[in-house]
């Protein structure tokens, strides 16, 4: 009996879990807008995340006009957690790994598009190294009322 117990917690959590993990991007575009600026670094990189996931699939099955808003978003979701990030001075290293690495994976999908296709996601990709030179410009910038206390 108790491992039957067992078992069914095991399942519940399991599959509580995979829940969690599954969000789909309006999901994940609503808690965004409803949660506190802390949590919204994250939020925004998984949301840009899940959009490449998109846009890569659409960009394969030749759905270039999906696939382009989709890059938008991920854009725009970069940015918002950029400023939530400069904003609590929190999650400002992991956002600029996120948005390299997705600035990264946007390189790989246009070597694989056609001439015509490949603009929007160069101007993102351009857009992505933007968000990722801010970041590194405020994480080490000197603290300038530290220096003037000195």
């Amino acid at each position: 009996m108790r491992q039957l117990a067992f078992i069914v917690l095991l399942l519940a959590l399991a599959s509580a879990y995979g829940a969690a993990k599954d969000e789909t991007v309006a999901e994940l575009k609503a808690r965004f807008e409803s949660a506190r600026v802390e949590d919204r670094p994250e939020l925004g990189t998984r949301v840009a995340q899940n959009q490449l996931r998109i846009a890569d699939k659409f960009y394969g099955e030749g759905n270039a006009d999906q696939a382009r808003a989709a890059v938008d978003d991920i854009v725009a979701y970069s940015e918002k957690a950029r400023d939530a990030a400069i904003q609590t001075k929190k999650r400002l290293k992991n956002v600029e790994i996120d948005v390299r690495k997705m600035a990264e994976k946007l390189r790989d999908i246009k070597r694989t598009l056609v001439f015509e296709d490949q603009a929007p996601v160069e101007q993102a990709i351009r857009r992505l190294e933007d968000i990722r030179t801010t970041l590194l410009k405020e994480m080490f910038a000197k603290d300038n009322r530290k220096e003037q206390k000195k």
